[in-house]
C-alpha cells in the first residue's frame, strides 16, 4: 500500500514501525517525526517524495492533539531523541533530508538502508553554535549510498560519527562533511568517485579555513577509494576520541558489496524467514 499523510506521524517512545512481509510506501505527503522520546525503531519501509507540511493540529499522543508549525519535508527527522535505530528502509526525493538528527539526539544506528536520487541525504547536528550536540553518537553502518545522490552522506556537526562498511556509488559534490569540529571514523567503506574530476574527494569542511579544520579528528582506516577518490584526514590519528565514536568492528572493504547487497526494504514474505 502506499500510505499518504496529510500530517506528520508522531509517536511516543518504545515504538517499532516494520514494514517487514508487507510492501508499504510512505510518499506523497508528510512522513515521519521523532521528537523528544527514546527508544525507536523504523524498519522495512519505502520512504520518499515527502513533502512540507503544517499550520495544523497533530495528534502526539494517544489523547492529544498539539499544534504543529510547518515542518521541513524530511523523510524522518530525529529530534531532541536518543537510542533511534533506522534500518533496511529505502529513501529518495524528499524536500529537505532523507534522515535528520538533531538537538541532541543521540545513540542512533543508520543501517542497511538504500538511498537514492536526493540532494541533501542526512544531516546530524543542528548548527555550528548549537554546542548541545556534542552529545551526538551516531554510527553509519552497511548502507548503500546509489544513483542520483549529491552530498551530505553525512554531514556532521560537532559530535561522534562511525561510517563504516558502506558502499558508496554515486555522489556529485562530495560524500562526508561536516563543521563545528566532529569526530569521523570513516572504517571499511567503498568509495567510487564520480567521473567528474572536482568532486573526486570524499570529504568536505564546510565553510571552514584549514587552519581550523587541520585539528579536528577525521581518519579513513581500510577504505577502499576507487576512480580517483580520495579521503582527507585530519587531527592527532588514533585517539579515545575514535574509540568514543566506534561501537562497530569493521569488516574488510572488500566485503562491502557482499554486505550492502541486501541493502533497502527486504523482500519479505508473511510466515517466512527474512
Amino acid at each position: 500500500m502506499v500510505i499518504t499523510l496529510k500530517q506528520e506521524l508522531i509517536m511516543n517512545s518504545f515504538k517499532t514501525i516494520d514494514g517487514r512481509g508487507v510492501n508499504v510506501h510512505i510518499a506523497n505527503g508528510a512522513c515521519i517525526t521523532i521528537q523528544y522520546i527514546t527508544n525507536v525503531i523504523i524498519h522495512g519501509l519505502h520512504i520518499h517524495d515527502c513533502k512540507p507540511t503544517g499550520n495544523a493540529l497533530v495528534r502526539n499522543s494517544p489523547s492529544h492533539y498539539g499544534y504543529r508549525s510547518m515542518a521541513d519535508g524530511d523523510g524522518i527527522s530525529i529530534f531532541g531523541s536518543s537510542h533511534i535505530w533506522v534500518d533496511h528502509n529505502s529513501l529518495s526525493n524528499c524536500a529537505d533530508g532523507l534522515i535528520d538528527a538533531v538537538m541532541a539526539s543521540t545513540a542512533i544506528t543508520v543501517s542497511n538502508n538504500y538511498f537514492t536520487h536526493h540532494n541533501e541525504v542526512m544531516l546530524l547536528g543542528h548548527a555550528d553554535s548549537y554546542t548541545r550536540d556534542k552529545v551526538m553518537q551516531v554510527t553509519i553502518a552497511f548502507n548503500h549510498f546509489g544513483e542520483g545522490l549529491m552530498q551530505r552522506m553525512p554531514r556532521c556537526r560537532h559530535g561522534y560519527f562511525h561510517v563504516v562498511n558502506n558502499d558508496y556509488t554515486h555522489w556529485e559534490m562530495y560524500a562526508i562533511g561536516g563543521s563545528a569540529d566532529p569526530t569521523i571514523n570513516s572504517q571499511g567503506n567503498r568509495y567510487l568517485a564520480p567521473s567528474n574530476p572536482f568532486a573526486k574527494e570524499v570529504t568536505k569542511r564546510v565553510e571552514t579555513a584549514s587552519g581550523r579544520w587541520r585539528h579536528w579528528n577525521w581518519r579513513s582506516e581500510g577504505d577502499l577509494l576507487l576512480n580517483g577518490a580520495f579521503f582527507t584526514p585530519s587531527g592527532k590519528g588514533a585517539s579515545a576520541s575514535y574509540a568514543r565514536a566506534s561501537s562497530l568492528g569493521a569488516k574488510s572493504s572488500s566485503m562491502v558489496g557482499t554486505i550492502t547487497s541486501g541493502a533497502g526494504a527486504l523482500n519479505c514474505r508473511r510466515s517466512t524467514q527474512c
